[in-house]
């Protein structure tokens, strides 16, 4: 069972309470019928059919279009207003509001003798009231079904003024929506769907729900005992320790607490980790510990001698090998032949190399097609980049397909935009450019992790089923199921985000900042489908970076049984590529890769190395 993670964030949280049952009945509509409705701010990616409103909406729909007055379609919608029964206050309650909304909304749904759903909404606010009404008139009387089968387009076809209709009112309409669906599907299913582990904060308390949950609350109250010794050893030996985000719970929870009392400790992504070494170091730190799996170390190394700190060293968490599935396909015959492949190209070609890939692979990568390695939040402006820097530039992305075909959806829907939506995301392009650089883009085909494999269409729709109206956020290396739905929950309601973990934890930090603005208590619900959450953490080779294993470390470090650490420090590549170590070639793409996010441009040795390469070929 592949597994994913709930958060919600309660800015005043209450257990839910069981809602009343509406003491009303509405028409029943005798034909099915499908509201397309969707926010005026949405991309203009979205590409899908649009049909007529439904039958009741009409009417409504055509006095709307007929004027582009703001005031009096706001006279319209408050008409509508008056038409909603609303809801007692006895309903108004945790389990029937709709977060996410930027007035306060309620819905309630039931099941009527001949199986079709009845709904009844409320709000606080009555422009919403308004749009509430159009939701609850439209959507009862269909079958549980029909009303989970409603696809969402653009709320632009009833013709509402965009000065009235602004984006987070077009935001909350899309959400009630999606709350709307949810009930329905959980009327339909005639029991409550699966839920995944879940941790619902507040200012008060955390309550894990499910094992994996649990585990997620120890770490927030690590064992002081432990945290203590650790301190002790750190400090006493001046050992500085980077750990990768997808560490076990428990050992997070520990480093964390410790690192308010020894200011060299840092958990982040695989290339900051090798930053924060040359940091540890430049603070006199002596040895460096590395949680995390062999490529992070070897690069942890390399860095770390570039920068002049060969006397530091640098230890794994186990003498045998702690691999990664990932950085193995890119090690393959089948990545060799690609790289090959590229290298016959006639155009100037760019070899964009993950992170999460050994040192060898990037010095022989390097040796066959200039090469620069990118992290998951900075790939999408590496490509981007490259593409407007060089002309006819082919840019060869890998070795995670995941990432890559994710990255290929993601410009097709950039090609389908407009020119501002593009210029958001990197001025130097439009819609035409992204459009001619589609066929110039190269992904591998047969790189994954078997832990992101995981999150695939069980898990994404269960997510679309029971989830739909929660906030998503995706890592770029999820298989595209769960990739996409992220992106269209970002397209429709500005409730999604794919990205780096930290692109999503960034994510998650504006969305609970948002909610405490708000007048009146609210929940912030998000879906992690990323490794993370149950994916690295549960990878066989990261749970090799034990609490156990990082004090034995400490307690060797600086006496005679630290010879018995030989066998734990990270392979250095001493063979030679060309004239050069392997180690030195490795490190030139990271190197490029630190220019450019420095920049925002290719360094002009790589640029010149593209073009050399390219001119020799053609």
């Amino acid at each position: 069972m592949a597994l994913s993670a709930r958060c919600t964030f309660s800015s005043t949280w209450k257990p839910a309470t069981s809602p009343g049952r509406l003491q009303r009945s509405l028409p029943i509509k005798t034909r099915a019928r499908r509201l397309h409705i969707a926010a005026a701010a949405v991309s203009q990616a979205v590409t899908q059919e649009l049909t007529a409103p439904a039958a009741a909406l009409r009417s409504i729909a055509t006095q709307l279009g007929a004027t582009h007055n703001a005031k009096e379609q706001l006279q319209l919608l408050m008409k509508c207003a008056e038409k909603l029964r609303g809801l007692p206050g006895q309903a108004r309650t945790w389990s029937n509001r709709v977060m996410g909304c930027t007035a306060q909304v309620w819905v309630t749904a039931e099941l009527d003798a001949a199986g079709r759903v009845v709904f009844a909404a409320d709000s606080d606010s009555r422009l919403t009231q308004g749009l509430a009404f159009l939701l609850e008139d439209s959507l009862s009387g269909l079958t549980p079904d029909e009303v989970a089968e409603v696809n969402v387009t653009a709320l632009s076809e009833l013709g509402i003024d965009p000065h009235l209709l602004t984006p987070s009112r077009s935001n909350s309409f899309l959400t009630l929506l999606q709350a709307m669906r949810k009930r329905a599907t959980l009327l339909g299913s005639g029991a409550q769907l699966a839920s995944f582990p879940s941790l619902i904060i507040s200012a008060r308390e955390t309550v894990p729900v499910g094992a994996f949950a649990e585990a997620q609350a120890r770490y927030l109250n690590p064992d002081q005992t432990t945290v203590d010794a650790l301190v002790r050893a750190l400090t006493s030996k001046r050992i500085g320790v980077v750990a990768h985000f997808y560490m076990d719970p428990q050992v997070q929870g520990v480093l964390t607490s410790a690192a308010a009392h020894w200011p060299h400790i840092r958990i982040s992504d695989s290339l900051v980790m090798a930053d924060a070494a040359v940091r540890m170091a430049e603070a006199g730190c002596t040895s460096v510990a590395v949680l995390g799996v062999d490529f992070m170390s070897e690069n942890v190394r390399a860095i770390l001698d570039e920068a002049g700190h060969t006397n530091v060293q640098v230890y794994r968490m186990a003498a045998d090998d702690i691999g990664c599935s990932l950085a193995e396909a890119a090690e393959s015959e089948a990545y060799a032949q690609y790289l090959a492949e590229a290298a016959k190209d006639p155009h100037p070609g760019l070899h964009v190399v993950y992170i999460n890939t050994s040192l060898r692979t990037k010095a022989l990568s390097h040796a066959v097609v200039p090469t620069i390695t990118c992290t998951s939040s900075n790939v999408v402006q590496t490509v981007l980049q490259g593409f407007a820097q060089i002309p006819d530039l082919h840019v060869w992305y890998g070795p995670d397909s995941y990432m890559g075909a994710n990255l290929a959806q993601l410009f097709t829907a950039l090609a389908q935009s407009s020119d501002d939506d593009v210029a958001a995301l990197h001025p130097s392009h439009t819609v035409e450019s992204v459009r001619k650089l589609l066929p110039r883009l190269h992904h591998f085909a047969e790189g994954i992790c078997v832990v992101h494999h995981m999150f695939g269409s069980e898990v994404t729709n269960l997510v679309r089923r029971a989830y739909p109206d929660a906030h998503l956020a995706a890592h770029f290396e999820v298989p595209g199921e769960m990739f996409s739905l992220a992106m269209e929950a970002k397209r429709q309601r500005d409730a999604g985000v794919v990205g780096s973990t930290q692109n999503i934890l960034d994510f998650i930090g504006a969305k609970l900042s948002d909610a405490l603005q708000h007048r009146f208590p609210e929940r912030v619900q998000v879906i992690l489908g990323t490794d993370a959450e149950g994916g690295c953490a549960s990878c066989p080779f990261m749970k090799m970076n034990t609490l156990k294993a990082l004090m034995r470390v400490c307690e060797l470090v600086s006496t005679p049984g630290e010879a018995l650490l030989v066998a734990q420090q990270p392979r250095t590549y001493t063979q030679q590529v060309g004239a050069r170590s392997m180690a030195s070639v490795g490190c030139e793409p990271i190197l490029h890769m630190r220019g450019f996010q420095k920049t925002g441009k290719l360094p002009p040795a790589l640029e010149a190395d593209v073009i050399a390469r390219g001119n020799s070929r053609s």
